[in-house]
């Protein structure tokens, strides 16, 4: 009786850690998907339109590209009045809306001068796909830049201008390819810094666990154009610290410029005085 006893006896025990080890890993599971949701959440508001909708700008010609893993993405072309653009400029909007919300950067850049590719990252807009990660992110930039290139502008006259989670989008193009400037509005310098930021309970020894990296700052060592960096003071979004730790990180030739008040809707809110300076920097970069 004695030996059955304690054969019942360890037989309980063993289970018991049998039961603690498949609860550990049911709770580290539901810890990572639910972390993976949660990314995703905060990194992509897509927002679609329909094919009716009528609010493209008139002086906007509509522009169809695609991937490279054949994605159709939809955009807005604007040409300056001019013969010869000083620049063409490739708009990267940030991770919310869709080019309907931007359609009048391309409308204020082109008055000054500047041919202007505004389009939707896959999921959003009219543009198929779905938007889940970075790489996707940056196929779909790839395919904006090689869209000019097809219609004969020279790559030492692209600009590339990424606002909050475009900025990724643009510094990735600008570390591999050529480009004539790189503007980055409202940055963030990785995803690393943001989970920081956005999800402070999350120890930092964790982050590795994040889909998406993000590491513009770690980027910009490799861009050999002129850089300018914008931010507001305070950004409530991205704090204004990753946009001087962006600008820490880039290369000369670089221009820095924090405004004081306008939030993190820099070019919304910064008015006509910033799009000259922005006008102003790509004349000075692509002149050179």
């Amino acid at each position: 009786m004695c030996g059955t006893g304690e054969y019942w006896r360890r037989l309980l025990s063993r289970e018991r850690v049998i039961a603690f080890v498949f609860c550990l890993l049911f709770l580290s599971a539901c810890f990572f998907f639910g972390l993976r949701w949660i990314e995703r959440m905060v990194t992509f508001h897509p927002v679609r339109i329909n094919e009716n909708d009528t609010r493209r700008p008139e002086t906007a010609t509509e522009i169809w590209l695609t991937t490279t893993d054949g994605v159709r993405l939809h955009g807005w072309f604007f040409q300056n009045d001019k013969q010869v653009p000083l620049a063409t400029v490739i708009f990267f909007h940030g991770n919310g809306g869709n080019i309907t919300n931007v359609g009048w950067v391309g409308e204020r850049l082109a008055a000054r001068g500047l041919d202007v590719l505004v389009f939707d990252y896959r999921g959003y807009g009219r543009s198929d796909g779905e938007a889940k990660d970075e790489q996707g992110i940056y196929a779909d930039a790839d395919a904006a830049y090689e869209f000019l290139l097809t219609r004969g502008v020279r790559a030492a006259s692209i600009v590339l201008y990424g606002q909050s989670l475009g900025t990724t989008a643009a510094v990735d193009v600008a570390s591999r390819r050529q480009c004539g400037a790189l503007i980055m509005e409202s940055g963030l310098s990785s995803a690393s810094d943001m989970a920081s930021a956005t999800l402070p309970w999350l120890p930092r020894k964790l982050h590795f666990l994040i889909r998406n990296r993000f590491e513009s700052a770690r980027k910009l060592k490799h861009v050999k154009c002129p850089v300018l960096i914008t931010h507001g003071d305070p950004d409530n979004t991205i704090p204004t610290s990753q946009g001087l730790a962006l600008y820490a990180a880039a290369n000369e030739p670089r221009k820095l410029m924090i405004i004081p008040g306008v939030g993190h809707n820099v070019f919304g809110s910064g008015g006509e005085e910033y799009l000259d300076a922005l006008s102003e920097f790509v004349r000075n970069a692509v002149l050179k």
